[in-house]
């Protein structure tokens, strides 16, 4: 979608020729829900990563983790996707088409959609809504089956016989691995860890595009702060930026960051904070402002481990019908990870805060009964010792815990309660967690939206219908394109060594000798390459070429000697205009 409201079929023509993005498996008839990128979109998608680490490895000084692709049923089992990562399908009877039910109803059955939150229904309730609104298949008007919930993850084998699931997020592998990285940072809060990598989701009916896919790129950090503190460092950074927020009860807020927090539109200021981050982040890339918002998550909508979610929604042009587009999450999952792995491992996933002076208190504890624990629960009694322990008083009349999904008595036998007086030094708790979580393939189709344009011909190009993608220099796939003006020996050799040279100095360039310098033009504006580089006969008198600017077709001589250091301070330059503009000087 381009300023000019142009057809979003131009766009899909252009990133398919020019090697952005390709259909997976194409030449086997496709496969939906996965989707191949080219050479231009891995350079694009690499580009917006780098600045995306920029953002949260380099400036917020996080770590970086890598983990498996493939998780264990008992991690998953832990943090309640076996359970809740679900979605509502509809079966067609008649023609066996499979729908995502609330896709289904906002594309077919808007007004009822608006009404009502579909995700959040039963299956009966959806049954009972199917029958009362008469909704039918949208492809052949056929009625549906009694609903059901559908686990989106991929189900595998480890090994022999062990269970195991493609992650449909990465942020697991960074909840595991807590006691390492509270080491790592000096057992001091807050501290983020990210990851990248893909998640995968056996979505039933992905016909979307790049919206919806099985496979996908993902960037997530996982923040861990003290949830006593409503605070975090760096928020003055961010507090006067303007947003445009769309609360759980549908109005509108047009406010700063600090006023957010101070209106009780955004309960903690470290999401507040990382809300702030995500629209620098997105605004940098090239997201146009005026297609950039938050929405909170209603109630009923909200994921099983979140207290508070927003996510930056980017309006796009999806089949024919501007939607606004989930790409950012920031949520406030609360302690529910760490506590929910704690209690299945029995390991102590919690952090320590030392009191400015020790205090004496009357305590109790449970001690366990190591012999009638082992007796009873045999190679289990580990973790009801260390559920046990973790226990704080008042400690309820009736003791349970949960194991593989089956919850178990612990008898008074098992345990005795003691009482002594003793010097506390500090306070165990369990983290919050803030978690900006990053869609890279939906963020980077919104870019391909907002940056291309279709306008009248330019530099002597005869076309109705002129490409021109304005991606920001900082993602853009190639920076430099070098010509020679005429295919000849000295021409050539000239355009050459200048490629060779941008190249080492790791910029990365493309070499074009084909056609007229208005069509070679039209090429690299089409891939959005912000400067072009002309060979001519002067340049072979002087040792100067020139250089032509994407956005304002403006050309300038440029010494062939300077042309690695002009060429790095216009990629680097806050203002492209203006740095280009005194090239002139």
């Amino acid at each position: 979608m381009s300023p000019a409201n142009q057809p979003t079929f131009d766009l899909e023509a252009v990133i398919k020729r020019r090697g952005f993005i390709w259909r997976s498996f194409d030449i086997y008839g496709g496969s939906a829900g996965f989707y191949d990128y080219g050479p231009l979109g891995t350079a694009l998608r690499n580009n917006i990563v780098s600045v995306w680490r920029n953002y949260f490895v380099n400036q917020e000084g996080f770590a970086e983790i890598d983990t498996p692709n493939l998780t264990p049923h008992e991690v998953f089992k832990a943090s309640g996707h076996l359970d809740k990562f679900t979605d509502l399908i509809l079966e067609c009877t008649t023609c066996d088409a499979s729908f995502k039910a609330d896709s289904m109803f906002s594309e077919s059955y808007s007004e009822i959609a608006r009404e009502i939150t579909i995700e959040a229904l039963r299956p009966e309730e959806l049954e009972t809504l199917i029958l009362e609104k008469g909704v039918v298949c949208p492809d052949c008007q056929g009625n549906f089956k009694t609903p059901y919930e559908f686990n989106l993850m991929f189900k595998t084998t480890v090994g022999r016989d062990r269970t195991a699931y493609l992650q449909p997020e990465t942020a697991q592998g960074i909840f595991v691995n807590f006691q390492n990285l509270y080491a790592f940072h000096r057992e001091k809060l807050p501290f983020g860890a990210v990851q990248l990598g893909k998640g995968f989701r056996n979505e039933i009916s992905p016909r979307q595009g790049l919206i919806r896919l099985r496979e996908f790129n993902m960037a997530e950090a996982e923040v861990f702060i003290d949830p006593e503190v409503n605070d975090y460092p760096g928020f003055d950074n961010v507090k006067d930026l303007d947003f445009t927020l769309l609360d759980q009860h549908g109005a509108f807020h047009y406010c700063t960051t600090e006023e957010a927090v101070t209106d009780g539109i955004v309960c903690h200021r470290a999401l507040a904070y990382f809300m702030g981050v995500t629209q620098h982040f997105l605004l940098d890339i090239g997201v146009d402002s005026e297609k950039l918002r938050f929405r909170q998550h209603q109630k009923d909508e909200m994921a099983h481990y979140a207290e508070d979610c927003w996510d930056a929604e980017i309006l796009m042009e999806i089949n024919s019908k501007e939607s606004w587009i989930e790409c950012v999450g920031i949520a406030n999952r609360s302690c529910f990870d760490l506590e929910q792995h704690m209690v299945a491992t029995g390991s102590d996933l919690r952090a320590y805060k030392p009191y400015a002076e020790p205090i004496e208190r009357e305590v109790e504890r449970l001690k366990p009964n190591l012999s009638v624990i082992g007796r009873n629960f045999r190679q289990d009694a580990k973790i009801v010792q260390n559920h046990l322990a973790s226990l704080t008083p008042p400690f309820p009349d009736r003791l349970e815990i949960d194991i593989n999904g089956e919850l178990k008595e612990i008898t008074p036998d098992m345990y005795t309660v003691e009482r002594a007086t003793e010097k506390i030094n500090g306070i165990r708790f369990l983290p919050a967690v803030i978690e900006p979580s990053f869609g890279i393939d939906r963020i980077l189709y919104a870019l391909l939206q907002h940056s291309f344009n279709v306008g009248k011909a330019r530099d002597g190009v005869d076309s109705e219908n002129y490409n021109l993608l304005r991606l920001k220099r900082s993602v853009a796939p190639v920076k430099v394109a070098i010509f020679p003006l005429f295919n000849r020996a000295g021409m050539t050799d000239l355009a050459l060594g200048i490629k060779a040279s941008l190249r080492d100095s790791g910029i990365p360039s493309q070499y074009d000798e084909s056609g007229s310098i208005g069509k070679r033009y039209a090429r690299m504006d089409e891939i959005g390459t912000p400067y072009c580089i002309t060979v001519d006969h002067q340049s072979l008198e002087d040792g100067t070429v020139t250089i032509r600017d994407r956005d304002s077709t403006q050309q300038h001589r440029i010494p062939v000697d300077s042309i690695t250091e002009i060429v790095e301070g216009l990629l680097s330059a806050p203002s492209a205009v203006d740095a280009f503009g005194r090239l002139s000087e």
